[in-house]
């Protein structure tokens, strides 16, 4: 089969180069415009992560640089099967010339691994980078057998950072050190729960024992077995990467079942303002890691909008509150044009990876470059790490939540506006 970078290598690039602001201006035909593939789960389970896609994407096309762009979107309905097949119909169908993608392993990993078959490049963003790098080589469980991509560029953070967050938000408080863990059977819960290279030895290393009931189907209706073994365990502490229904169930039926421990800190579940809300005043104090919010001191180099100024246009916009991915999806447009516009011929595929890998540059997520800085050898040509902090959700007198940093130990450039409290 001819793929498509095959099929790049032979044939020449067409057409006037169209003129755009600035240094902007890549070789593509008179009139045309760069094509994007955009990727996200739209819906499902995990539509909370592509709220702002269509706010983000507006913005984007309505800047100067943005109007030499063409952004097509699909919806990979929070399926990995479905991610597959939209990512092979961009790069077939629509001739995208760019990829790039969003949120949890599900969408990720499926979308990256088509793209670097296809020799389509491709960024990704909001996944953790062990799942996304490891759960697409050929064999996770053999590192000796890692190869880096071509094609496939990612950046996020680690699980190493979350395991430092967490502790430092646990240890601002008395517990008896005994965690429960909710693991799911996905990319996430497998690369989270991996009994050697998941959050458990990092917790262990400071004194922490975890629970690990086992892999429970998403969409569950019943959290039983693992609330009795966490009651068993005298567990005080909950964690684990859980999609909203699930833990909104596990929520109200530990509730109901007596199991109300010190401490609950996941990740993916309660990223969101509605989630939190829907559990009422169990949603108080409930703990996080932050990737991005309102305070973070960044701003982006499309807009020159501050991470304040872009969380309040998109709430006096869209009448909702700011999210947490609002700002990486700003950033993968803030990447994509950068990347585009120092490359002379956008359908070399070679040339946009070879840029994509040369980027450095300050976004609206801090700094991004494919530099290997804080990234194993293994990974260091294709994943950029990015920092985190840790949060907290206070619950106000009109039942609205603020999330408050509690832990900056890892970015201190982050500021921090409250300390750790335990649950109600």
């Amino acid at each position: 089969m001819l793929t498509r970078r095959k099929f790049l290598r032979t044939s020449a690039a067409t057409g006037l180069a169209a003129t755009a602001p600035g240094l902007f201006a890549p070789a593509i035909a008179q009139g045309a415009r760069i094509r994007i593939g955009y990727v996200s789960p739209q819906s499902g389970p995990l539509a909370g992560f592509a709220e702002s896609d269509s706010y983000n994407i507006a913005s984007f096309l309505a800047t100067e640089v943005g109007q030499n762009f063409q952004v097509i979107v699909k919806d990979s309905q929070s399926d990995p099967n479905r991610a597959a097949a939209v990512a092979k119909e961009l790069i077939v169908n629509d001739e995208i010339n760019l990829m790039v993608v969003a949120s949890t392993p599900e969408t990720t990993n499926p979308v990256a691994t088509t793209c670097e078959a296809e020799g389509m490049p491709v960024i990704s963003t909001k996944a953790p980078w062990q799942p996304w790098f490891i759960g697409q080589q050929g064999n996770p469980g053999d590192p000796a057998s890692w190869k880096p991509f071509d094609f496939a560029f990612h950046y996020f953070w680690g699980l190493e950072d979350v395991i430092a967050v967490f502790l430092n938000m646990w240890n601002q408080l008395d517990t008896n050190k005994q965690v429960g863990g909710l693991f799911p059977n996905d990319g996430d819960g497998n690369a989270w729960g991996d009994p050697n290279v998941g959050v458990g030895p990092g917790f262990a290393a400071q004194g922490y024992s975890l629970t690990d009931p086992g892999r429970y189907q998403n969409l569950t209706d019943d959290f039983t077995a693992q609330i009795n073994a966490f009651k068993a365990a005298n567990c005080d502490i909950v964690t684990g990467v859980v999609i909203p229904p699930d833990f909104t169930t596990f929520r109200n039926q530990s509730l109901q079942q007596g199991f109300n421990p010190k401490v609950i800190t996941v990740a993916k579940a309660i990223l969101f303002p509605q989630s939190v809300e829907a559990l009422g005043e169990a949603g108080h104090n409930l703990s996080s890691e932050v990737w991005w919010s309102a305070q973070h001191p960044f701003k982006s180099s499309l807009t020159g909008q501050s991470c304040a100024d872009l969380a309040a246009d998109y709430t006096a916009k869209s009448g909702r509150p700011w999210t947490q991915p609002i700002g990486f999806v700003h950033s993968l447009f803030e990447v994509a044009s950068n990347v585009m516009g120092r490359v002379e011929d956008v359908t070399d595929a070679e040339a946009v990876a070879a840029a994509i890998a040369a980027t450095d540059m300050d976004t609206m997520v801090g700094k991004v470059a494919w530099n290997g800085a804080g990234v194993p050898p293994f990974a260091a040509t294709n994943v950029c790490k990015t920092p985190l902090v840790g949060g907290q959700w206070r619950r106000k007198d009109d039942d609205t939540f603020d999330l408050v940093i509690v832990d900056n130990q890892t970015a201190p450039e982050i500021p921090a506006a409250g300390q750790m409290e335990a649950l109600a």
